[in-house]
């Protein structure tokens, strides 16, 4: 953080976190309402599980540590394949993965022997793809969403502007005027109870075919690996967010929470960033939406999903849009040499296409190529010289 930032009035920094508190909800309102809505997820385990991982992830990292649903597993939960049993087997098999991984050194190793182009193109295939999602969640009430995306961009610009939230409460107000949205009904203080969900044997099988195999290389490459890539880049003095504390953050939450009702979850480099890029520079931010999110899983669970239906979707477009290009242009990208480009943009294309495991593997083949070719030039270049 800068002295000028350290030395801002607390309240233009309290500020700062709350807007950037609001920085990751382009990623996480569409997948939670959903897995309630849809999938039909108890909201109660749902939210007190986002909650309490935010709150202990803020209080640890001491910065802005996003916390997502996993993306493989919300989208086969959304097209009615798996149901609580198998999430809660899903939640607890990859907790007990990653925590493994971790503290058997291998996360760490991995990360150390993907170059750096790789990297590049992970991060810029990730970007592309929160952007492309966030324009098409724009585009689906156009004027609303681009008034909201110039709107938010406009009030970034205003030195230590909240600009998401009040980018936010503005689109609330004129959807509810436009009668795009409704205000919610019937809310009011209800106490809920977590329930226990042991997963049978069965669900347990379906969960490893269906959840934890296509998730765990998402979240090996997006959740630990980039994710540690992008605190480095943005929080340099900050040492907590390596790769084996992010594996062994993501793996006990689950394993601990997933039995409680809560989704898979894990740690996520477009969430740090779009917090950063709202203006978070601390843990207050995950921790104080975590305990918006406790507080509504535990009194108001009966009528969360209303309660984030009267955010327009157009304007968490918005938020994905801009948090994804600030992911895309990193400097990693623009600092490459001109034989990495290639390699980046197959990494970042295989990404965008298929995924980040793919990405990360195509991205390694063209390394290996770029190098062998490399050598080749300098050996056709020695042998040519003058002796």
């Amino acid at each position: 953080m800068t002295q000028a930032a350290n030395n801002a009035p607390r309240h233009r920094k309290f500020s700062s976190e709350i807007a950037g508190a609001c920085g990751d909800l382009g990623t996480f309102i569409p997948h939670v309402i959903g897995a309630i809505t849809v999938a039909g997820l108890a909201p109660a385990g749902v939210l007190v599980g986002f909650g309490a991982f935010l709150i202990s992830s803020g209080l640890f990292y001491g910065l802005p540590m996003a916390v997502q649903p996993m993306k493989a597993i919300s989208a086969v939960l959304l097209t009615g394949q798996a149901g609580p049993g198998e999430m809660a087997a899903a939640g607890m098999l990859l907790g007990l993965t990653l925590i493994v991984l971790a503290a058997t050194g291998t996360i760490g190793w991995l990360a150390r022997v993907i170059p750096q182009s790789v990297s590049a193109g992970l991060q810029l295939g990730l970007g592309i793809s929160m952007g492309i999602l966030g324009l098409e969640l724009i585009l689906r009430t156009p004027w609303l969403g681009v008034a909201a995306l110039v709107l938010l961009i406009g009030m970034m610009r205003i030195p230590r502007f909240p600009a998401a939230p009040a980018m936010l409460l503005m689109a609330v107000a004129v959807g509810a005027l436009s009668g795009m949205v409704q205000a919610p009904g019937g809310v009011g203080l209800q106490w809920s109870a977590l329930t226990l969900k042991v997963p049978t044997l069965d669900e347990t099988w379906r969960a490893v075919q269906l959840l934890v195999v296509p998730q765990l290389p998402l979240t090996l490459t997006n959740a630990v690996i980039v994710a540690a890539l992008v605190c480095r880049d943005l929080f340099p003095a900050n040492t907590r967010a390596s790769e084996r504390n992010l594996a062994l953050s993501s793996g006990f939450a689950n394993l601990l929470l997933a039995p409680l009702g809560a989704m898979p979850m894990c740690h996520g480099a477009g969430g740090i960033q779009a917090q950063h890029r709202f203006g978070a520079r601390t843990g207050l931010a995950p921790v104080l939406l975590g305990t918006v999110l406790l507080t509504l899983g535990l009194g108001f669970a009966g009528s969360a999903a209303s309660l984030f239906a009267v955010i327009p979707i157009g304007a968490v477009g918005a938020l994905l849009l801009v948090a994804g290009t600030d992911l895309a242009l990193s400097r990693r990208l623009f600092d490459a040499q001109p034989s990495c480009r290639p390699v980046i943009g197959i990494a970042a294309a295989a990404t965008l296409f298929y995924n980040p495991a793919v990405g990360l593997v195509a991205g390694c083949i063209g390394e290996i190529v770029r190098k062998a070719i490399l050598r080749a030039i300098n050996a056709r270049a020695e042998s040519n010289s003058p002796s």
